[in-house]
């Protein structure tokens, strides 16, 4: 299978980084071909901007619009973004490593989501969810955040669940897009963890992954 990791995160050292390795070091003994977008260490470009494109349809600028016309006239986006395409019409199955920053991705990982699933690309007029154009593949997110469980609970101090949080990504980007989300690997604490509990949750996401093809969808088109 090929499987694409997308990582947004800007620390090496960091546990969204061992939780990467980890998922790699598992695909590759398991015989993937495995892709990586290390948005960082790449020096991704975040913002959506006219220079994305080589060509233009000329009149009133739509970035959407530009991106369907990219996409009906020979791929004509930005290098950086057509390379990003290219590995996510390979990929079978792609995976998220990213911590959770104001209840959200990181700016790094939203423009990818801006930027490279673009309209006429990953979705288009009428043809999303069910009828998306990514149907077929599968998205898993695996998210660091940095406080307790129990804070993210409806009577929690975030008064909100992780599932409500992470529903603007999991199901009005990806499912939007046609995937099928798996569920979502989730290390709450990352930062106050201690070194065993650290590695009992390599070891939990170690098992995910080696289990990653036969996971159910979390979100299935309907």
């Amino acid at each position: 299978m090929n499987i694409l990791s997308i990582y947004a995160h800007h620390e090496p050292s960091s546990f969204t980084s061992a939780l990467k390795n980890t998922a790699l070091s598992v695909l590759t003994s398991q015989g993937h071909q495995v892709f990586e977008s290390d948005l960082y260490g790449s020096g991704f470009e975040p913002r959506a901007e006219k220079f994305d494109f080589i060509t233009s349809s000329g009149g009133h600028f739509n970035y959407m619009l530009e991106q369907r016309h990219a996409a009906q006239n020979g791929m004509t986006f930005g290098p950086d973004i057509r390379q990003e395409i290219e590995k996510l019409k390979a990929a079978e199955t792609i995976i998220f490593h990213f911590p959770l920053w104001w209840f959200g991705a990181p700016a790094m990982l939203k423009g990818w989501f801006d930027r490279v699933l673009a309209m006429g690309v990953a979705w288009d007029g009428g043809k999303y969810y069910d009828t998306g154009l990514m149907r077929g593949k599968s998205a898993m997110l695996c998210v660091t955040a940095g406080f307790p469980k129990d804070f993210y609970r409806i009577d929690g101090k975030h008064q909100a669940t992780m599932q409500q949080i992470l529903h603007p990504i999991q199901h009005g980007t990806l499912a939007f897009c046609g995937f099928d989300v798996i569920e979502p690997f989730i290390v709450y604490n990352s930062l106050g963890l201690s070194d065993q509990e650290r590695a009992e949750a390599l070891k939990e996401y170690q098992f995910k992954i080696e289990h990653i093809v036969d996971s159910p969808a979390y979100f299935h088109q309907f």
